[in-house]
């Protein structure tokens, strides 16, 4: 199932019914700017996540040194 032109242009007009050529503007900036700030969370998110799974394993590596030098 694809969306055909028809679609898409009763789609347009519904749209442009519904909130009027003024509001469409601000609507788009509204929402390309929501969407910059939902990347922006999403890329900082997966960072703090890699760098606590860093520490993680930098904290066991150095547990497991620990025991080593415990056990000789």
């Amino acid at each position: 199932m694809s969306i055909g032109f028809t679609e898409i242009f009763l789609i347009i007009v519904v749209v442009l019914l519904l909130f009027g050529s003024k509001r469409i503007p601000e609507l788009a900036k509204a929402l390309g700017r929501a969407s910059y700030e939902f990347k922006n969370a999403k890329d900082t998110l997966k960072k703090e996540a890699q760098e606590l799974a860093d520490s993680a394993q930098k904290a066991a590596e150095a547990e497991a040194k620990k025991d080593e030098e415990v056990r000789q």
